[in-house]
């Protein structure tokens, strides 16, 4: 009689794996449906333009065509590169500024209590509600008196266009580094000023260092937001020679009778090799520094 018992009701239990094709579709399957349309709509776009850079003749509706690299070989008697290097570095120039002005604001909002602090905080945050392009019309007669003053700060000047963009650089950054500074305890800062050590001291050497996340994060999205920017940086740079690759791509492909796809879709995707170098070497911390600021704000 024992020994029956757990027979059947071994027997009376469901097996797995007998879920009907229905139940798993209404609980799984429709998830790997949604994942396969989002790959599909997202990696479109990134196989049209290599298949439009491959082809012969840059066509953008044939692209079963014949493949051929002549559109990246003839790259190299343009003016690519110049821009290429322009772009990096008014991207790298602009992304270490906006990480130290960051860094600085955050820390000080963070550390110390002064008159003004909580509406310094409102404030940037409401001016950056605003995008900085909104503005191309002033800074453009801006830099146009201060060259008369300061040739190298006035039109037509890399140095000016990145001083243009670490205008902007505060705001949202702040407030990303802010909520990240405020979980580093504060009893480190006492420890380390008890053993001696200055206010700079303690920000260069133990600060930055523990929120090394946050900071790769912000260096990350102001690389990425700078190498692509193409309202200001048409508007403050006037020299074919002082271009950025946005720039010079567009003036591809500006004129309809003339455009050469071809080439502009060979320079898109060699631009994205930079941006794709600095997200992979820089992933490890994507995801704690966004994460972490959130914890205490």
């Amino acid at each position: 009689m024992s020994t029956t018992a757990p027979a059947r009701a071994s027997s009376a239990r469901p097996r797995r794996g007998s879920m009907s094709f229905g139940r798993w579709f209404s609980e799984l399957g429709w998830r790997h449906v949604v994942g396969v349309l989002a790959i599909v709509f997202a990696a479109f776009p990134l196989v049209y333009l290599v298949a439009a850079s491959l082809h012969e003749k840059g066509s953008l509706t044939d692209l079963f065509g014949p493949v051929s690299t002549a559109n990246y070989s003839a790259l190299s008697s343009t003016m690519f590169w110049t821009w290429m290097g322009n772009s990096v570095v008014i991207a790298v120039a602009t992304s270490i500024g906006t990480v130290l002005m960051g860094a600085a604001a955050a820390y000080a909002f963070s550390r110390y209590r002064f008159s003004g602090r909580r509406v310094g905080l409102t404030s940037l945050l409401i001016i950056q509600m605003f995008p900085q392009m909104l503005a191309f019309v002033a800074i453009f007669l801006l830099l146009i008196s201060l060259g008369d003053v300061i040739p190298a700060l006035g039109l037509n000047s890399k140095v000016a266009l990145i001083c243009v963009y670490l205008g902007g650089a505060l705001g949202v950054n702040t407030f990303l580094m802010y909520g990240f500074f405020n979980t580093v305890p504060r009893e480190l800062d006492e420890a380390a000023k008890i053993d001696g050590a200055t206010h700079a001291q303690i920000y260069w050497t133990i600060i930055l260092r523990l929120v090394a996340p946050v900071l790769a994060v912000v260096g990350l999205l102001s690389f990425i937001s700078t190498f692509g920017e193409f309202i200001i940086a048409r508007s403050v740079l006037q020299s074919e020679d002082n271009w950025t690759l946005a720039v010079g791509l567009y003036g591809w492909v500006s004129s309809l009778l003339e455009a050469n796809w071809g080439l502009f879709a060979a320079g898109a995707v060699i631009a994205t090799l930079p941006v794709l170098a600095l997200f992979l070497y820089l992933q490890k911390y994507i995801v704690g520094g966004l994460t972490a600021g959130a914890v205490k704000g």
